[in-house]
């Protein structure tokens, strides 16, 4: 999840690794997918699942599908001023801590099904619009 009440998550801690490296990285070519979803329309979610799914559901709620990591490296690095480059698998993990296995995994994520069945339609800025709106980089 993102937004401006994101303080502890994934994104804060790869914000923090770029910062302290003086780059922001990606793996490989960056092709690699992340899904996401805004902190509101996850709320939204949640009251939906909870007044509509039937007894079991499971549910998607990935709002971005599949951010390219380059593309969210590359928002990074736009917004500190810093430079963007590629690593490789093996530098992954001194880089990123214990996000470089994460940092590498490729994990399109459909809601489909989610937003047919409830109705759900996020309505909040995606991650890399989310990340251009600042409000990560204040320090």
């Amino acid at each position: 999840m993102h937004s401006s009440l994101d303080h502890h998550g994934f994104i804060t801690a790869i914000i923090a690794t770029a910062r302290q490296n003086g780059y922001a990285a990606y793996v490989g070519e960056g092709t690699n997918r992340w899904p996401a979803v805004h902190t509101l329309d996850a709320a939204d979610l949640y009251r939906l699942a909870l007044e509509k799914a039937p007894a079991g559901s499971r549910l998607h709620g990935a709002a971005d599908e599949g951010v390219p990591f380059a593309d969210i490296a590359a928002a990074i690095g736009r917004n500190l001023g810093i430079p963007v480059r590629s690593i490789s698998p093996e530098e992954a993990v001194d880089y990123f801590g214990f996000l470089g296995s994460f940092a590498q995994m490729d994990n399109p994520t459909s809601a489909a099904i989610t937003r047919e069945l409830l109705g759900w339609t996020p309505t909040h800025p995606g991650l890399t619009a989310d990340l251009d709106a600042g409000h990560y980089f204040q320090v």
